[in-house]
């Protein structure tokens, strides 16, 4: 659904694109297809092939890359902003991991390991990209993340990524506070439940998706060109007055009790 160039001139960066199916790359359709430039991210050489073909068709100027549990990455990465020579005017944060093994079994028995793997990737990299890629942001611009109902309700086999992602919503909110003397907003999108690669890791989630087309007011699971255009939304002027808030586009899931 086209939105007439809501992003024409601006200048966004994708970090989180994995296949075509993770929302970060649905993100990045619906920017390019409104009229953004876009930078986007890989991690490691291994996915940098990956990401080199997703990009083939959308408006992308340079593609870096970017593991945020490293410092010289992510220095790296704001010089490589600099040297575009034009202002950022949006961050996408499209990043979380949990090992495998504390999504299925109950929480009580997460592993301190474990516990600070998942709040380094998944919630402490949102303050760190916001760090390297503010002094970009001369301008103000916008700042989103993703996050999930699993944030503050139980949902099963969500277990430790649910802390990390309430602990991702607080640093929203505390980000916002920072960050907005210099015009930069900064807010999550809640999507519901969707068929991507880091879902297949939680166990019985095939359950989810039923539970959520038999339940959510819209009686539909969560379309990840829906979650695009809601991130259009957050990264066009548009929002110029909405920072600090979590949206969410899962279908009216979280209206729901039992």
């Amino acid at each position: 659904m086209a939105m007439s160039g809501l992003l024409e001139g601006k200048l966004a960066i994708v970090l989180g694109i994995a296949n075509r199916w993770s929302l970060a790359y649905a993100i990045a359709q619906a920017f390019s297809r409104e009229g953004a430039t876009l930078v986007l991210t890989y991690l490691g050489e291994h996915q940098k092939e990956a990401v080199e073909s997703l990009a083939e068709g959308l408006n992308v100027a340079r593609i870096v890359p970017c593991d945020v549990t490293s410092e010289e990455e992510l220095a790296a990465l704001t010089e490589s902003l600099f040297s575009l020579g034009r202002p950022l005017d949006a961050v996408v944060h499209s990043l979380a991991f949990a090992n495998r093994e504390d999504l299925g079994k109950p929480f009580v028995e997460t592993g301190r390991h474990g516990f600070l793997v998942a709040q380094e990737v998944s919630a402490y990299s949102l303050v760190a990209v916001a760090r390297a890629a503010a002094p970009a942001m001369t301008v103000g611009g916008s700042i989103m993340t993703l996050t999930y109902l699993g944030s503050n309700r139980v949902v099963p086999n969500y277990n430790v990524m649910g802390v990390a992602k309430a602990a991702l919503e607080a640093s929203v909110r505390y980000l916002a506070s920072d960050l907005g003397p210099g015009k930069i907003r900064v807010n999550a999108i809640s999507a519901g439940p969707v068929k991507t690669a880091s879902a297949r890791a939680i166990k019985d989630f095939s359950t989810v998706l039923e539970t959520v087309a038999e339940r959510a007011p819209l009686r539909r699971n969560t379309d990840p060109a829906e979650v695009g255009d809601a991130a259009v939304f957050l990264a066009s002027d548009l929002s110029r007055g909405v920072t600090g808030n979590v949206l969410f586009v899962d279908s009216g899931m979280q209206v729901m009790g039992l």
